[in-house]
């Protein structure tokens, strides 16, 4: 597994690196040699942050866990990965590797598998996507007062996109590469 470490508003010690890298390192068994973790650590009024990015086997996982002590917050994203990884495992089973859920010695401190919810579509809504700019997009978005909103961008010849607003307040689009 590949490590990238990215610090905002802190100098952490190499320490708190090793320490990442060796936790992460336990999600290795699900992915091939290959994957890549983005680990950003942050400080925000008193609270140790960590986002952990996992990229592997064509999926992304992704935790943010926020506490009062940066390992604490490191155990918390790595666990919430595992979590994310073990919930969705007969989904995942075909991407991840092949031996990836097969139980080890060291794993005992994990409760049997919890039953596999149920993805059922309650709902499908049709509409027509008009072209318009990001900006109209966004401004649409606010004013029905949702998270997201797709629409047909006239600044990209007509591509289907989504505009999100994200938690920082900030707005984010997601087109096709």
């Amino acid at each position: 597994m590949k490590f990238q470490f990215s610090e905002k508003k802190v100098r952490l010690p190499e320490n708190v690196h090793a320490y990442a890298e060796k936790k992460v390192m336990k999600l290795a068994r699900f992915f091939e040699e290959d994957a890549q973790a983005l680990v950003v650590f942050s400080v925000e009024k008193n609270r140790n942050n960590v986002e952990l990015t996992v990229r592997g086997a064509s999926c992304w996982f992704r935790a943010h866990e926020s506490t009062s002590d940066m390992f604490a917050s490191i155990d918390a994203a790595v666990g919430t990965i595992e979590g994310q990884i073990r919930k969705n495992k007969t989904r995942l089973a075909r991407r991840l590797r092949q031996d990836a859920f097969t139980r080890s010695v060291e794993e005992t401190s994990f409760a049997e598998d919890e039953p596999e919810e149920k993805l059922d579509i309650l709902r499908v809504k049709q509409f027509r996507f008009e072209p318009m700019t990001r900006e109209e997009a966004v401004l649409q978005m606010n004013l029905l007062g949702h998270n997201f909103f797709a629409f047909r961008d006239a600044e990209a010849g007509d591509a289907f996109a989504v505009v999100y607003r994200r938690k920082d307040g900030g707005y984010g689009i997601l087109e096709d590469a």
